[in-house]
Order: structure tokens, then sequence, then C-alpha cells
């Protein structure tokens, strides 16, 4: 999605489907969507993740996800922001995680092919569990605590239909030494037309401690079709 600081809206939506039959049962669905108003001196975004899949007649995947970030210039290359974001993966026993933070960063390299950022800032999340689980030397149903937030961040324009974007956050656990999450994502898109490209992106979540019976890392890789309207 190309972003212009004129203030007006973007969006992109993305859709990618899977059904396999015969000596292996399975299907999956996915949906994407991004919405972007930027100006001179501000940029507000919205995004929304939902993934659905089955294999051999049981849930293999039921994730969703939403988020908003909000970045506000305080020189040339120094901005504030604030961000919130939701998610729920019940396979990997999280029923909601609601997180919130708030720092500054600094703008690598910002022109008119794209941004490279980096930022720093103080989170609190909260997560609540389908089953409980062992965490910080208790059983808990729920567990609250206040993270660092370390993040690396790039969107550019390759060529004139290629755009690649990706996004990796670091975020340890401020009473915990030695515990954090990892979270990166990835995405390409090569346009067909002037509204459709086909796009492939990478996710990967790693936790040090996420209970037992859960793995530590978790990835899932997607193809499929995104829509654009500005």
């Amino acid at each position: 999605m190309t972003v212009k600081p004129d203030g007006q809206w973007r969006h992109l939506f993305g859709a990618s489907a899977s059904y396999a039959t015969g000596n292996t049962k399975a299907s999956s669905f996915n949906l994407a969507a991004d919405s972007v108003r930027a100006t001179d001196h501000d940029k507000l975004t919205l995004v929304g993740r939902a993934l659905y899949g089955r294999n051999q007649g049981r849930t293999s995947a039921n994730r969703a996800a939403l988020g908003s970030d909000y970045n506000r210039d305080l020189s040339d290359r120094w901005f504030g922001f604030g961000r919130g974001e939701y998610q729920r993966d019940r396979p990997a026993n999280l029923a909601h995680r609601w997180m919130a933070s708030s720092g500054v960063g600094y703008h690598l390299v910002r022109n008119e092919r794209g941004f490279w950022d980096i930022s720093g800032g103080l989170g609190y999340t909260q997560d609540r569990f389908v089953d409980p689980v062992e965490l910080d030397g208790r059983v808990r149903s729920r567990y609250g605590r206040f993270e660092a937030v370390l993040t690396e961040e790039s969107n550019f324009r390759l060529s004139q239909t290629t755009s690649f974007k990706q996004r990796l956050s670091l975020l340890p656990q401020l009473n915990q030494p030695g515990v954090w999450r990892a979270e990166f994502d990835s995405g390409l898109a090569v346009a067909m037309t002037q509204r459709l490209s086909l796009t492939a992106g990478l996710t990967y979540r790693y936790n040090t401690d996420p209970g037992e019976g859960v793995k530590r890392g978790d990835a899932l890789f997607l193809t499929g079709v995104s829509l654009r309207m500005d």
C-alpha cells in the first residue's frame, strides 16, 4: 500500500484459502485488512488479521488480531508513538491478550520510497488463558505484567510493482529477567493490476515461557491476493 502524507485514508484488504481432500483432509482461510492515514507530521495505522484452519476434522488454527499504531513527529528524525493491540489464539491456549504501549522512535531512513524506523518504550500486557498454566511460580488463569518494547520496522517500494515490509518487536518482561517475547511480521506484494496484488507473508511468534504443553515458537507462512483502495 502506498502511503502519502495527504491526510486521506488508504486501505488494503487481503484473503487466502486452501482446501485438500483425500488422504489428507484440511482447509484454511485467512483475512487481512490494513488502513493508514498520514500527514506530513503524523500517521495512524489500523490492522486486522483472522486465520481459521481445520485438519483431519480438528481445529488446527483459530487466530485473531486487531491493532492500532499512532506516530507523531517530534522533529525531523524523532517521533513519539502510542500502540494498542488485541490477540487471540485458542490452539496456543490464549483466550485473549491485551497490550498497550508508548515511547519514542527514530527515523533511520524516510524518503519517497519508504521508511526504516527504530523505537523503544514501555508497555503493559494482560493475558487470559483457555486452560490455567503455571507461570512465575503460580498456576494462573490470567497474567499481567509490564514489558519493555523494542521495535525495528521498515516498509519500502523495491520497484514500480514490488514492495516489502517487515517488523520485529522484542518484549522483555520487567519483573522476570530472562523472560521475553518476540514478534516478527513480514510481507511481499507484487502488483498484477493497479489495485490487485499477489502477496506472501511470514509471521513468527516466540515466547521463552509460554506455559506447559505449549511450544515456544510458532511460525506461519501465507500467500494470497490483496485489493488496494485509495
